[in-house]
């Protein structure tokens, strides 16, 4: 399959025994649409592609992963459509309409960001002091979501006295506490052991199906993605590009053992995708 091919949805769904997707008029509207997103970077050794016409539309209250190589602009994506970088081609579009200035959901990376020399619950409440929401509310509202990520019990305790998967999930509360109706998250989990990580995925899932919030999660595991995603979104090599958009058909709560054969189908399908060449980078 060459790359170009791998651009249609045919080929991964066929390989699923999958239905077709519906057609484009029959769709709802979209939460978030990146349409033909390029970006360069230009620096002191000169230029470099890091996305080439990218394309991809999110429904509102749908949980995407994307995946793909490392340096394939997936960051860099994420990035665009928070409000931290300006493409250089094409633009990002909420409920159809131009996207404003400014960061336009929770971000949450894998350093956590959280600040050391706030409580848990100052750092969970920070977005909302720069907001001006009120002091007895913001603590509220920072409570609330402690209580809903289990930290409830360490509101007044500092970053170093939490173990690395509680200040995941202290950063985690503080993107949503702001109600942000988008939650983009950058490869949050993998600094975690495999168990923690295990757990904090459920956790996610928890705190997602209470609100279905958007969610935009970027990863190199693929299992992750199959775990957590409705669809996950396969980009290719430098300059990243869409080379599939799959849905994940699984019901939820998932279970690998229960879903073994369809889940490893699915997982298969991306690693091929992943492992064919790319063009532009022979």
């Amino acid at each position: 399959m060459t790359a170009a091919n791998a651009t249609t949805r045919a080929s991964p769904r066929s390989a699923m025994n999958l239905p077709d997707v519906a057609s484009t008029e029959d769709r709802p509207v979209r939460h978030v649409t990146c349409d033909d997103i390029s970006h360069t970077f230009t620096g002191d050794r000169g230029k470099v592609e890091a996305l080439r016409h990218v394309t991809v539309a999110i429904d509102a209250h749908e949980f995407v992963c994307v995946v793909g190589p490392s340096g394939c602009g997936k960051s860099t994506l994420l990035r665009i459509i928070a409000g931290l970088e300006k493409p250089t081609a094409g633009e990002v579009r909420f409920d159809g309409a131009s996207a404003e200035r400014g960061v336009r959901g929770g971000l949450v990376v894998q350093e956590h960001g959280t600040f050391p020399w706030l409580t848990a619950v100052d750092n969970v409440a920070f977005g909302l002091a720069l907001e001006h929401v009120p002091k007895p509310e913001r603590r509220a509202r920072a409570m609330e979501f402690l209580e809903r990520v289990g930290l409830s019990a360490f509101a007044k305790h500092y970053p170093h006295e939490l173990s690395v998967g509680m200040r995941q999930r202290l950063g985690i509360g503080r993107a949503m506490v702001v109600d942000a109706p988008l939650l983009l998250m950058d490869e949050p989990f993998a600094a975690l052991d495999a168990q923690t990580r295990r757990k904090m995925q459920e956790e996610l899932l928890g705190i997602w199906a209470a609100d279905r919030r958007t969610v935009l999660f970027v990863t190199h595991d693929i299992d992750e993605a199959v775990r957590l995603a409705d669809r996950v979104i396969v980009m290719s090599s430098r300059p990243g590009r869409v080379l599939a958009d799959i849905p994940i058909p699984l019901e939820r709560p998932r279970d690998f053992r229960r879903d073994h054969f369809q889940a490893r189908g699915i997982i298969e399908d991306i690693w091929r995708l992943l492992e064919e060449p790319s063009e532009g980078n022979g």
